[in-house]
């Protein structure tokens, strides 16, 4: 696995207004992923695609007001809504130490110190706390929170992150 080549950073979700303005729900963290003059691709999930350039990005209530290059009018940017939004990695910056693109980290190898391979990661979603690694084997589900103190390392050149969780109590 380890890392991958795009990322899918937002989905077209509808239009506003008449001038080619598209609303996006955004899955990055900062409006900066958007930041005019960055290529991105806007693509149904099995399709190659269609490059833009975005020229103006702003926070709209829950999510973005964006436009593209040659998208200037209501028509053009209906024809974009359900689109997923992707970007290349070389546009990102790297992660600070110990954080990790959550696309990076789908996919991966869990091991647990005590018990050995409890499953692969198959999705993260985010709490007010941390965010919570959904690990699968079979049919059991494991829920590991991201945090120091269950998850020991990380480690993208073999597909692994090692973890350490608690002991389950008889009842």
């Amino acid at each position: 696995m380890g890392k991958t080549a795009s990322f899918t950073i937002g989905k077209v979700t509808g239009v506003h207004g008449l001038g080619g303005n598209l609303k996006v729900w955004s899955f990055a963290e900062s409006i900066e992923t958007f930041r005019p003059g960055r290529i991105v691709l806007l693509k149904f999930e099995n399709e190659e695609g269609t490059a833009y350039t975005i020229t103006r990005a702003t926070p709209h209530k829950k999510g973005i007001l964006m436009n593209l290059e040659g998208v200037d009018n209501r028509n053009l940017a209906e024809a974009l809504v359900g689109k997923e939004i992707v970007i290349e990695r070389d546009q990102l910056p790297e992660p600070e130490e110990d954080t990790w693109y959550w696309q990076d980290l789908i996919g991966l190898e869990v091991i647990d110190e005590r018990l050995g391979k409890i499953g692969t990661i198959t999705e993260i979603f985010p709490t007010n706390a941390n965010d919570i690694l959904v690990v699968k084997q079979g049919e059991t589900e494991t829920l590991v929170p991201m945090h120091r103190q269950f998850v020991r390392s990380v480690d993208l050149d073999t597909d692994t992150v090692c973890v350490d969780l608690p002991e389950e109590e008889d009842q």
